[in-house]
């Protein structure tokens, strides 16, 4: 079946009774997920909803998610995660843009009011006509004014549910991309792009029906990353999903030995945490013994990180590359193979990449050549939602380009440079954050570091390093530090300016937000 829900449905048939998705003391089985999808599949029919309709979608990683995210499918609609920071004007935006025409939200906490934002974005909103608020708490009544509540709406629908057929080319999910260049576009992605993605894991890390894996969801599942790697990957291949809503180190350790988790993807902020949260109480011999996997996007990981995991993990963290717009896999070290630390891998099989110059053509095969990622395959998306010129600026000829500066050694590894845009131009030099940043982190006094440029009056730009520091150095100034990048970069790359803080900022998905930084 093309329907992306295929994934969950094979799954049932084969291992209905096997468990699907852990949190806190709750374990769903298979089947218990699929039954509570076709409720919302068919509450969503009751609605009015239709084949191609869109419906979005904002929850933090609990099986709500999962569930609501699969009923969509099921319905032959398409699903729209949102990013669940959003504020109410965000929402507005997003669910105007996308023109769907009906909205789940988790209630959140004090602390994140997800449900107070989605309400009133949907409020403001005059293409989206209904609104389920799902509660933690299922018990609670009818509301007698809305917003509704999603557990009683669900509970009278019937757990059978006949999935509706889609083709393979029709939209399964739209993703939102950051929007660090103007607003957000949402990049159409098909069904066969999510299911291929999700499938590849056969190749890329071994996965095995017959030997599932336990995979610890903390990358959130709106983003590309933990919804394809995580959730879907998991369900194509009979895998248990353990779900934790926030990324937070020492209750990440309990888990992983708790469940006994095989499986765990994070960017490189998330290992940092990690091996930062060792200490004499964690079995970090049972802890290492138990997984099979460590997989690392979304931004370059570091030396310093690659070498300390394997050596307290005794296993290499294998790096990959893909964005929103790729669904998101797009190349991958191979599991089983040594993977050349700082590399991005090869790409994955059925895509092609390529380093391109600025007007498309190809850069000259050259490893010390610098180029764009261009990508081609089965993973490339339909186009940007409602913008054709911008689809038409990002594709051509079916190849994808990233706005990613990379090189590719004679093996055909590709190595990130930088993001195009991040690039430092210094006096007429260009000078890649990236290289600094690796640099830096060899310094014991740096414990994260982020590099970026700032106006001067005669270079153009000058660089500045934004430091958080490793504990017991405390006789490390600013000055001190910008002296040693003196010694081991050329004149036109190191710091001249140092800074101190004690917290980087990041997104959800715990990438540095470099554009906060001045």
């Amino acid at each position: 079946m093309a329907n992306l829900s295929a994934l969950l449905e094979d799954s049932v048939e084969k291992y209905a009774d096997r468990t699907a998705i852990v949190f806190g003391d709750t374990r769903l089985t298979y089947a218990q997920v699929d039954g509570a999808a076709n409720q919302v599949a068919n509450l969503l029919v009751e609605r009015g909803i239709e084949p191609g309709d869109k419906v979005a979608l904002s929850c933090p990683n609990l099986p709500y998610f999962t569930i609501v995210y699969y009923g969509i499918l099921k319905a032959g609609a398409t699903v729209v995660p949102l990013n669940v920071l959003l504020k109410p004007r965000e929402v507005a935006y997003h669910l105007a843009d996308s023109n769907a025409k009906a909205y789940f939200a988790f209630e959140g906490t004090p602390d994140l009011p997800i449900g107070d934002s989605a309400w009133e974005g949907f409020q403001a909103t005059d293409t989206c006509s209904e609104f389920f608020l799902i509660r933690m708490d299922a018990k609670w009544p009818e509301p007698l004014s809305p917003p509704e509540y999603f557990a009683p709406l669900v509970a009278k629908q019937p757990p059978t549910f006949e999935t509706v057929e889609r083709d393979d080319d029709d939209t399964a999910v739209i993703l939102y991309t950051s929007g660090t260049t103007g607003q957000p576009k949402g990049a159409e992605l098909r069904h066969r792009n999510m299911r291929d993605n999700a499938l590849s894991g056969q190749d890329l890390f071994g996965a095995d029906a017959d030997h599932p894996d336990t995979y610890l969801s903390v990358l959130p599942l709106f983003h590309s990353f933990g919804q394809t790697v995580i959730q879907n990957g998991a369900f194509a291949f009979g895998g248990t999903v353990v779900m934790l809503p926030r990324f937070e180190a020492k209750p990440a350790l309990d888990l992983m030995l708790r469940e006994k988790v095989t499986f765990f993807a994070g960017v490189p902020t998330m290992y940092w945490g990690l091996l930062a949260a060792l200490d004499d109480s964690i079995d970090v011999k049972t802890l290492a013994a138990n997984l099979r996997v460590a997989v690392s996007g979304g931004a370059a990981l570091p030396a310093a990180i690659h070498k300390e995991f394997k050596d307290r993990f005794g296993v290499t963290i294998l790096e990959g590359y893909g964005l929103s717009e790729t669904s998101p896999v797009a190349s991958f070290s191979v599991y089983g193979q040594e993977p050349r630390v700082g590399s991005i891998g090869r790409p994955i099989p059925g895509v092609e990449m390529k380093l391109i110059q600025s007007d498309w053509s190809d850069v000259d095969d050259d490893p010390d050549a610098v180029g764009e990622i261009a990508i081609k395959g089965h993973n490339v998306m339909k186009g940007y939602y409602g913008r054709p010129e911008a689809t038409e600026d990002a594709i051509k000829d079916g190849w994808f380009r990233s706005g990613d500066l990379a090189k590719k050694d004679q093996d055909g590894f590709y190595f990130i440079v930088d993001r195009s845009k991040d690039m430092i131009i210094r006096g007429g030099f260009n000078v890649y954050p990236r290289e600094i940043e690796e640099v830096l982190m060899e310094h014991p006094a740096v414990s994260l570091v982020a590099v970026i440029g700032v106006p001067h009056e005669s270079h153009g730009e000058e660089i500045k390093a934004v430091v958080v520091k490793n504990k017991d150095h405390d006789d490390v100034s600013e000055a001190d530090l910008a002296a040693w990048a003196k010694e081991q970069l050329a004149a036109y790359k190191y710091p001249r300016i140092v800074q101190f803080v004690d917290e980087l900022p990041m997104t959800s998905t715990g990438k540095i937000l470099k554009r906060e930084l001045s």
